[in-house]
């Protein structure tokens, strides 16, 4: 029996691997399509499209799954509201504008440092220690930043000539990570599925008015059918698929385990834009990529080691 009950959670455990790892190539996959779509779509439109159609179906999971009452108090509106701002709408309309500068390629290695930007953040707003094996581990991952915004080249930080991209991408990702350190205010009071719920359809409220400011009615005739299905494919896999993946893996494998998979995007990037977007891929870029898979590997087992240690001394 207990043999017998063993072989169904490895088998259920390897099910979850494998559509962890189909995630982590959608989240690739949102680069190219960001990529491809930035050419026929304004930010603020694509951002707003993305989310009004992932909203109306990670609303509709939530009405038909959640077991905790999804309704939000008026006291935690205001939270809430910062996390719409910040969280969706700035790094998403931040995202969209990087892509019109840089690469996929490099878009994906900085946006692979964001649980690096949320530790560093952490440590200067919410005194969580560092130590100084985990500020090596992120030293380890910002140089693979470096190297990235420079292509190698460390004059190009003496001439101010470093990628605009770049940088606006890094922008996105301090946003992303403000949002993870702002929402465990409310984490103890509502599931990551409302959270994430109410997050969607307040950037696609947010979004809404800059959207029409940006005459829809011009380039929406426009568009062709590989731009509609760039946000279709944004909408429904990385964000509601991979969402729903995700909060399913944590449950199964833990936390420490599925933030091992989000190691792999920028592998999958890379892959991905070389084979679809042509884009070029040199050793320095191997390296860099190299270095900041590493760093944050580094920083995740250190996470879970000291997570532990608490356990054991309470």
């Amino acid at each position: 029996m207990e043999e017998c009950q063993e072989n169904q959670d490895k088998s259920s455990n390897f099910k979850i691997i494998a559509l962890m790892t189909m995630s982590t190539v959608f989240w690739a996959g949102a680069f190219i399509a960001g990529k491809v779509t930035t050419v026929e779509f304004p930010p603020f439109a694509l951002t707003f499209l993305r989310f009004f159609f992932a909203s109306i179906f990670i609303f509709i999971t939530m009405m038909k799954f959640e077991k905790k009452d999804w309704r939000l108090k008026r006291e935690d509106l205001p939270v809430m509201i910062f996390l719409g701002l910040v969280g969706m709408v700035g790094y998403h309309v931040l995202f969209f504008i990087a892509l019109k500068y840089t690469t996929a390629v490099n878009a994906s290695m900085i946006a692979a440092t964001n649980p690096l930007m949320t530790t560093i953040l952490a440590a200067l707003f919410l005194n969580e220690r560092l130590g100084m094996a985990r500020v090596a581990t992120i030293f380890v991952a910002l140089t693979g930043v470096v190297l990235t915004i420079t292509r190698g080249d460390i004059s190009v930080i003496k001439s101010f000539s470093i990628n605009r991209g770049d940088l606006i991408m890094l922008a996105a990702v301090a946003c992303w990570a403000t949002y993870a350190i702002v929402s465990r205010r409310v984490m103890s009071k509502y599931s990551p599925l409302i959270l994430t719920t109410y997050s969607f359809l307040l950037c696609s409220l947010f979004t809404l008015p800059f959207a029409i400011m940006e005459k829809p009615w011009v380039f929406i005739p426009a568009t062709s059918i590989k731009g509609w299905i760039g946000v279709l494919y944004m909408s429904i896999f990385p964000s509601f698929i991979g969402y729903l993946v995700q909060q399913t893996s944590i449950k199964e494998l833990g936390p420490s385990k599925t933030s091992i998979f989000i190691n792999l995007v920028p592998v999958f990037s890379m892959v991905l834009s070389v084979v679809l977007l042509k884009e070029r891929v040199t050793a320095i870029t191997i390296l860099s990529a190299a270095l900041i898979v590493l760093g944050v590997y580094l920083t995740n087992r250190l996470k879970t080691r000291d997570v532990k240690v608490v356990l054991e001394r309470g």
